[in-house]
Parts: structure tokens; C-alpha cells; sequence
């Protein structure tokens, strides 16, 4: 995929003359000629009617170069490959688009935050940071920025509404901090062709009583991935699931990426739970962070949390190759395209592309694929109301300190890598959506059979309940480094489950204790509460009509219910 963009680049780069002082109409028409076409919800008229608005707007800019960054991911190889280019050749604006890790784009913004130095003039940053931005309110909130001094550099035709990420990028303030650029969700994945197979479900059928589909909840999962897990498919051994277990910053992803969520820690709520959210974070009515401990009314370290790192712990070594306890994020995700794993609970959608390449075991020879995904199965403490998996969604953000022309330059940028002039074909590289109207476009509808889900689920009603981090989360760079640590005590088996969420639980509160402390935050930053037993804060919650901290069931197995997955996609449609 990257070797076809980067020759489609220099075609571009020719074509447009990339750098010339001649930036206008004539290089805009050129561009939609050779990367556009009709692979757009706009009409050729209004893809040009909005290139000449960003002509006209970028004029006071002509000349002055910038430099923005994001993440490494296909979509930000395309921008930066041939969108930044192209919005040069266009505008006259010369951006410098770094692509960089993911773990580098956060160290980064910490630093521009903590010295002011102005590292870069627009940023690609997650949403996971929203309540760190809206607590330290070093960012342009968005909705005044539009309002006020960005008015005259805010697109007519950008249509906020249109964007199917806003609600994770707009703080308790009700202002919008961060623009999505491009969202995946975690989905539950598994080999359509094996489920389908006869013989396979009639011996499933015969062991566990009950049909073989895609799990709804834990239990059936745990089944699912139990009966394959060494049975012979095509004359090869298989594993019923995948994971990965290296103690590595990655493996804090795994976890803070939604995983206690799906077992039903924290409270209902979407986009998050209220006042417990998924990390177990606990805030008052204020949206002051008050604990993370049970001892606080938090749900860090209560029993939905301590079962989700115990099941982690027993499928990844019952059901997963013996190499994936010692793989990392990177590692294990090209693993369930080799064909020799039936299922994987959180798998990314971000790995779509190089899922549905041709010639891989998983493939057909006519290009659809063997496999499907579709919304992953619940734990026995997960309850109607709650979110059910994470939502990754890397967004514009502007820092205060970057100079007002600067950002201004960088918000133009920003908004046509995201315009529906170029969306749906960025969209078609990278499949990481953004835009509702994007979804539905035709060109989706004809390539949605060679996608395994992807399409029906981002148009369907289950989509909300994938969501990122929350507000709940007060700085999100200095806890967030705290899970890989904790968990990997529990994955190296140094640590109960218990006592690694113990203390995490403990960590998370030192770093909260220390900006309460420090009042940097002012009257939206922690306040720490008085501490109590985990039977004091359920009743309190229960009281108050929530659910978080819960108690410990009796019973963790619950009855196993799978779903067919051809009924379910009927059922979206409907």
C-alpha cells in the first residue's frame, strides 16, 4: 500500500510543481484531476468552489512554511505523502507533515506544554487527551477559535455536524477541543469461513449444547476459543485466540484502550461511564477526579477489573500461541492473517488494509475475505448502557503557544486533509472514518463485500458503543504510562491480578494527589475523597441510581450466547 502512494506522489509532486509561486485554481484543478475524480460526496463544482475558498483564505500565508505531526498510520502516510504536497501546490503554504510513533507525538506535546517552545504549528493528537487539554487549557478550544480569531481561516463548507467523533473531542465545558482526522475501533474478529464450516458447528454443537456463532458475551468466547484451540483445520493445528503479553509500553494500550470496559468496570454512559469511567476514575458532579482506588469509590482495582485481567491472563496462556505471551502490540497484529487463529476478542480496524491484501491465507481468490469482524463480546459485569469497546481518534489540536498566524496556516491544513473534497478518498487508502457522509458513500456500499464488516458496522447503531478515553482522565500522559508497568507485574506473573491492579490503583491517585496539590488545575482538578471499604462505595453508588464500584459476583461464568453473524448484520439494516 505505502509503495503505491509514494509513486502516486511523484507523479503528483511533477504534476503540481509542488513549491512553484504559482499557487491557485490551475494547481487545485490539477490535483482533483489526478487524486480526486469522482471519489467524492462533493460535486466537481463544489470540490472546486471549496479549493478556491482555501485559495482565498491562504493568501495572507502565501510563502510561510510550517510543520504538523501525527502518528504512524496509513492515513497520515497519505496526507503526508500526497495531501500536504498537493494543499502546497494549492495554497502556497509550505507544510512540512512529520509522521512519527505514536508514543513520540505524546512525549512531544508534553514538551511544548511544559516549556512553550513551539515545536509544531498543528498537531494529530488523540482524543484520549481531551481531559488533559480541557484541564489545562494550554489548547485552542475549537468552538471559539471558529468563532472568534480562526473565523477568517474556518472553511464555510467544513460542516462539524458531518464528523462522527465530536462528542469525544468536546470537554464538559460543551466546547470542542480537537477535530477528528481519523478514527479505527477495536472489534471482535474471527474466521467467517471456520464458523460457517458443517463439521465445526455440528461438533460445537454436540460438546457445548448451543450454536456456534459470534459471541455475545465472555463465556461463549472463552468456549469458542477452547474448541479450536488445537483441533486440526486443513491439515493444521490452530489457537482459538490471540494476544500479546510483553511487559512493553504497548501493553498499557491494551488495557487503558478499553479492555476493563468490555467486562463492565466503571458505570453506564456514553461516550463514557458517569461518574466511574472505564479506567475506573471516579469524578463528582463538578468533573473533578476524586479517586481511582475502591477505597475512594473508584473501580481501578474492584472485581470487574481484577476479572478482566484475570480472563487476559488464563486465554493467553490456555488459547493463544506459546510465542504471543513474549510479542508486543506490533508483533501480534499481523499474527490472524497467517490463518491459524479461529478468533481475537480486540483486534484494531486500523489493520483492515493489511488484512484484505491478495494472496494472504485469509483471503479468497475472488478478494473478499475469510474472516469478519464485528462488535466484540461483554464480561459477566458489563450492563445494558455501557460503553463495550475503545475508539482511537487522532484529532487536529492546536497549542496557545503556537504563534496566531502559525496555527491559522495550520488550521487550513487541517481542515483539508479533513474536507469533503478529499475525504472519501483518503477514506479509501487509509479506512479510518470520519465523516458520516463518507460512510454512506456509494463508493462503500460497492466495496464493502471485500471488507469483512467494516463498512456495516461504522453504518451501524452499535458504533457509538466504541468510544475513546474520556474527561474522567485528568492527565493522561503520566497515567497512562503507569498501566504497562502495574499490568505487566500481572502478566509476567511477578503480581496477582489483584495486586497489580492494587497498585495502579495506588499510582494513579499519587500522580492526582500531586496536581491537587500543586492547584495547576484549578477548580476542575483532582479532589481526592475520603476513604472507605468497597462495601460502603457500592451502596453509595447504588443510591445515587450507579453501579460502580460493583461486588463480587458468585458466579463469573455466566450462560455462554452467541449470535449468528449474518442475522446480526440483517438486524443493523433493519
Amino acid at each position: 500500500m505505502r509503495r503505491q502512494f509514494l509513486t502516486s506522489t511523484t507523479a503528483l509532486v511533477l504534476l503540481l510543481g509542488a513549491g512553484n509561486a504559482y499557487a491557485g485554481m490551475d494547481e487545485a484543478k490539477a490535483f482533483l484531476d489526478k487524486e480526486i475524480g469522482d471519489v467524492s460526496t462533493l460535486s466537481r463544482a463544489d470540490q472546486e468552489k471549496q479549493m478556491q475558498w482555501f485559495i482565498d483564505a491562504a493568501k495572507p500565508f502565501a510563502g510561510m512554511e510550517i510543520k504538523v505531526v501525527s502518528e504512524t498510520l496509513t492515513t497520515h502516510q497519505y496526507e503526508s505523502q500526497v495531501l500536504a504536497p498537493a494543499f502546497t501546490a494549492i495554497t502556497g503554504i509550505k507544510v512540512t507533515h512529520d509522521v512519527i510513533q505514536e508514543g513520540d507525538v505524546v512525549e512531544k506535546i508534553q514538551t511544548q506544554m511544559q516549556t512553550g517552545q513551539n515545536i509544531y504549528d498543528g498537531w494529530v493528537n488523540d482524543s484520549d487527551l481531551i481531559g488533559t487539554h480541557w484541564r489545562y487549557q494550554q489548547v485552542r478550544n475549537l468552538t471559539d477559535w471558529m468563532a472568534g480569531e480562526g473565523k477568517d481561516v474556518t472553511d464555510p463548507m467544513l460542516d462539524v455536524n458531518d464528523f462522527i467523533g465530536t462528542k469525544f473531542t468536546t470537554a464538559p465545558d460543551k466546547k470542542l477541543y480537537q477535530l477528528p482526522d481519523q478514527q479505527f475501533a477495536n472489534l471482535y474478529w474471527f474466521r467467517y469461513d471456520w464458523f460457517n464450516d458443517e463439521k465445526n458447528k455440528a461438533d460445537f454443537k454436540a460438546k457445548y449444547g448451543y450454536e456456534l456463532g459470534v459471541p455475545v458475551n465472555w463465556s461463549a468466547y472463552e468456549d469458542i476459543a477452547e474448541f479450536f484451540t488445537g483441533r486440526d483445520v486443513n491439515g493444521k493445528k490452530v489457537y482459538g485466540h490471540m494476544d500479546y503479553g510483553k511487559k512493553d509500553p504497548s501493553l498499557g494500550w491494551r488495557f487503558t484502550d478499553a479492555w476493563l470496559s468490555m467486562a463492565g468496570n466503571g458505570d453506564k454512559g456514553l461516550p463514557n461511564g458517569v461518574p466511574v469511567d472505564e479506567w475506573g476514575i471516579k469524578v463528582d458532579a463538578n468533573s473533578r477526579p476524586v479517586g481511582s482506588c475502591t477505597a475512594r469509590g473508584g473501580d481501578t482495582n474492584g472485581p470487574a477489573s481484577v476479572y478482566a485481567i484475570q480472563k487476559y491472563l488464563d486465554w493467553l496462556k490456555a488459547y493463544a500461541p506459546p510465542e504471543a505471551q513474549g510479542m508486543t502490540f506490533s508483533e501480534s497484529g499481523p499474527v490472524p492473517s497467517q490463518g491459524n487463529v479461529a478468533q481475537q476478542i480486540f483486534w484494531y480496524t486500523a489493520f483492515t488494509a493489511d488484512m484484505v491484501k491478495p494472496g494472504l491465507p485469509v483471503m479468497n481468490d475472488d478478494g473478499t475475505p475469510k474472516w469478519r469482524m464485528a462488535p466484540s463480546p461483554h464480561g459477566s459485569y458489563w450492563k445494558d448502557g455501557m460503553k463495550l469497546g475503545y475508539q482511537d481518534v487522532g484529532s487536529w489540536t492546536l497549542m496557545k503557544s503556537t504563534p496566531t498566524d502559525r496555527a491559522k496556516a495550520a488550521w487550513l491544513y487541517a481542515q483539508f486533509v479533513t474536507s469533503k473534497t478529499v475525504d472519501v478518498k483518503k477514506s479509501q487508502v487509509g479506512l479510518t472514518f470520519i465523516r458520516d457522509s463518507t460512510i454512506h458513500d456509494k463508493s462503500f456500499t460497492e466495496r464493502a463485500p471485500k471488507l469483512g464488516g467494516l463498512i456495516e458496522f461504522y453504518r451501524s447503531p452499535a458504533r457509538v458503543q466504541w468510544t475513546p478515553t474520556g474527561t474522567n482522565v485528568p492527565d493522561y500522559p503520566k497515567l497512562a504510562q503507569l498501566w504497562w508497568q502495574n499490568i505487566g507485574d500481572a502478566s509476567s506473573g511477578a503480581k496477582t491480578p489483584q495486586e497489580a491492579m492494587d497498585s495502579l490503583c495506588a499510582d494513579q491517585e499519587k500522580v492526582m494527589a500531586r496536581i491537587e496539590k500543586s492547584g495547576v488545575q484549578g477548580d476542575i482538578g483532582p479532589k481526592m475523597a475520603e476513604e472507605h471499604d468497597l462495601a460502603y462505595w457500592n451502596a453509595d453508588a447504588v443510591k445515587g441510581g450507579n453501579l460502580a464500584p460493583q461486588l463480587k459476583l458468585e458466579k463469573e461464568k455466566d450462560k455462554p450466547i452467541t449470535i449468528n453473524y449474518d442475522e446480526l448484520v440483517k438486524s443493523w439494516q433493519k
